[in-house]
């Protein structure tokens, strides 16, 4: 019997090659959204750093340090104060209305309807539509000659004014925020519709057992089926409502947010002041971008948790006292001793088990017998 020990085997290059792939091969294959990102995500924000800490010049591409003096200019504009209040009162007039009506829309193609799957495209054609034709056509429509102006100046209503959509600031808030209801209110009524169709059917058939018509249904059970979609609608609604442009910018042919700045938006605003007549404010429109920045995340962490604390307030179901559980359950087996005794002085096998007396002796399978 040869005792010598056998010599290792040798990997050769293609086993070598093959080890690298298995452990190489799952960053190769998220290495491209990783690149993408670092080129287009985070070069820009990081690059957007250091023109907000320059006096940047458009067209030479460079500027001198001025450390915050960016930033406290642009604190110190009315203009940007009042952007913030223009954006702010058209996304809260855009909000309220698209999640009631994304609601509503949901809730009937929810229902068993002939051609389901062509009323549930349909509603999303005002999403397909560009920003931009949606803003233009609204813009007509908004007009001296459109289809709103003259029937208010006929009510006697702004009669002395050639465009109140376009004059009055209120107004103009409420066209823009229709402009973007309509754009939007299908897009969230299809998120809306899939976690309705995710709620169990048979808490519906309880409810109508009970008693519950079509709107008890709604509120009792399809709201708290979907709270968690719900939340998620309200923070991409507020993360996507506070950032509006298209809209504002395309309103009127000039694109600067009104004569008296109207509708002038915190993005429109940034957009005129890096992109306008000035070339050297680019480190102004940079720190304007990160000032609305801050605006927005700390605007949408309270949004997050207020919605959080309604929908854990309201969560699962109702905590009953130990003391009252024990009375019903107490009352109960009264009830039942009272039902045995009367049976039992009748002469009738009684269904129900008693309690059993401690003293009473446990019956043993021999007497049974």
């Amino acid at each position: 019997m040869d005792t010598t020990t056998r010599p290792p085997r040798r990997i050769g290059l293609a086993g070598r090659s093959s080890r690298w792939d298995i452990r190489l091969s799952p960053y190769l294959y998220i290495s491209p959204f990783f690149i993408s990102f670092a080129i287009f995500g985070f070069f820009p924000i990081a690059f957007n750093v250091v023109v907000a800490m320059h006096s940047w010049h458009r067209r030479l591409g460079r500027g001198d340090f001025v450390g915050l003096d960016n930033f406290r200019w642009v604190l110190e504009q009315p203009a940007f104060w009042t952007s913030l209040q223009n954006t702010f009162s058209i996304f809260l007039l855009s909000m309220v209305p698209q999640l009631v009506l994304a609601l509503a829309i949901a809730a009937f193609l929810d229902q068993n309807l002939r051609a389901r799957t062509f009323w549930r495209m349909s509603v999303l054609v005002p999403f397909v539509v560009m920003p931009v034709a949606t803003a233009l056509i609204f813009g007509q429509v908004f007009g001296q000659f459109g289809l709103i102006t003259p029937l208010i100046q006929d009510l006697g209503l702004f009669a002395d004014v050639n465009s109140p959509f376009f004059q009055d600031r209120l107004l103009s808030h409420v066209a823009i925020a229709t402009m973007v209801t309509f754009r939007w209110t299908g897009y969230n009524a299809l998120i809306f519709l899939a976690a309705m169709q995710a709620v169990p059917r048979e808490l519906y058939e309880a409810a109508t057992i009970d008693g519950g018509g079509r709107l008890r249904q709604f509120i009792s059970v399809t709201i708290p089926g979907i709270r968690p979609t719900m939340i998620f609608v309200v923070l991409t609604m507020t993360i996507g409502g506070l950032q509006i442009f298209d809209e504002a910018r395309m309103y009127d042919g000039t694109g600067t947010g009104g004569s008296n700045d109207q509708w002038l938006t915190t993005v429109l605003y940034l957009f005129n002041l890096g992109f306008g007549d000035w070339p050297d404010r680019m480190g102004h429109a940079a720190a304007v971008a990160w000032l609305f920045a801050l605006v927005i995340v700390v605007f949408t962490l309270i949004n997050f948790a207020l919605t959080r604390s309604i929908a854990s307030s309201r969560s699962g179901p109702p905590q009953v006292p130990a003391s009252v559980t024990k009375a019903v359950i107490a009352q109960a087996q009264a009830s039942a001793d009272a039902s045995a005794r009367a049976a039992a002085e009748a002469g009738v096998p009684s269904l129900v088990r008693t309690r059993r007396d401690p003293e009473e002796p446990t019956p043993s399978k021999d007497s049974d017998r």
